[in-house]
């Protein structure tokens, strides 16, 4: 198939920015939204379901590998360009922060909040993606989605997609590929929102442990609070689970200070889990994608609650 690479046996820790997994059976990184129509219907015809794969910002995979798992990465879906009426049309493997710059050198503001996330367009839809006070849903107009069952494409409206709190349909609806989707901004002046975007970076480069391999946040903001403030309030800063550690610059990520393996990270978490909860009552929600050895696409769906992983913690017990 022209447009199309295919890998075997490949090592994900190649392909994640946590550094950390061992390999798939097969990944197929298609070049263009043709390619990637293709081979979705021949693994249907096979009876295959494919696992979607952006940047690999905010997943973790097991050291074990998963041999029965055939991915497919939306990395070079990259198009981008303004459409006649002022929107921008972006395809699903850009990143986010591409997708900021434009927009600013075109100068459209609304994304300037988007300019230091590493993930793509399509990851940061599936989480509705955010920092300092603002989200995808915020500039998103539409998304164009293909549905692997039905081999059929469909045009999504912001309010179909369900947006919420790094929440949204695509994160519940199995089969779905995110193929591009179409912001709307406001008109605003590029030096103003260059200066924004700046100051947002500088901020993340003095308070975020950019220098170390992470899946960003670990855990989501929990009501009423932060985590970072609740796992640095248990003493948990700088707690270390093999080469796994709970950041000493900032509390609410894990990094791999050096060799991590899955299971160091999965332990870490737990560990933070069980710790906020006997120190304050909150139970801690995952923000990253992770991948039990055992995982298969039809039970579990696009995202894993961590304790499917390790078993119910005191928490869900008591």
């Amino acid at each position: 198939m022209p447009g199309l690479a295919l890998y075997e046996n490949e090592t994900m820790a190649a392909h994640c920015s946590f550094h950390i997994g061992g390999p798939v059976r097969a990944m197929a990184v298609p070049q263009d939204v043709s390619s990637l129509t293709r081979i979705s219907y021949l693994l249907k015809k096979q009876e295959l379901a494919p696992f979607i794969l952006g940047n690999g910002t905010n997943i973790l995979f097991p050291d074990e590998g998963l041999k029965d798992l055939f991915i497919i990465s939306t990395g070079k879906l990259t198009n981008m360009f303004l459409l006649p009426d002022g929107a921008i049309y972006a395809e699903a493997g850009i990143s986010l922060s591409k997708l900021s710059s434009f927009a600013q050198q075109n100068g459209l503001t609304g994304l300037e909040f988007a300019s230091g996330i590493p993930g793509s367009v399509g990851g940061g839809l599936v989480m509705n993606a955010g920092a300092y006070g603002g989200e995808l849903r915020d500039a998103v107009e539409s998304v164009v989605i293909y549905f692997l069952p039905e081999q059929a494409l469909y045009e999504l409206t912001n309010e179909q997609c369900a947006f919420s709190y790094r929440k949204s349909l695509f994160q519940t609806m199995p089969g779905c590929v995110i193929l591009s989707a179409v912001f709307r901004l406001e008109k605003g002046e590029p030096e103003a929102i260059a200066e924004k975007m700046r100051d947002f970076n500088q901020r993340r480069r003095e308070k975020q442990p950019l220098d170390l391999p992470s899946a960003g946040s670990a855990f989501k903001r929990p009501e009423g609070g932060y985590a970072a403030a609740l796992i640095d309030g248990a003493g948990l800063k700088g707690c270390t689970v093999g080469g796994a550690q709970v950041s000493e610059k900032h509390a609410g990520f894990v990094v791999n200070i050096g060799g991590a393996t899955s299971h160091d990270v999965y332990e870490l978490m737990m560990r933070v889990r069980r710790t906020v909860y006997e120190h304050s009552k909150v139970v801690l929600e995952p923000e990253m994608i992770l991948l039990p050895p055992d995982y298969k696409l039809e039970d579990h769906g696009p995202q894993v609650p961590l304790h499917s992983v390790w078993g119910a913690g005191p928490e869900e017990k008591s």
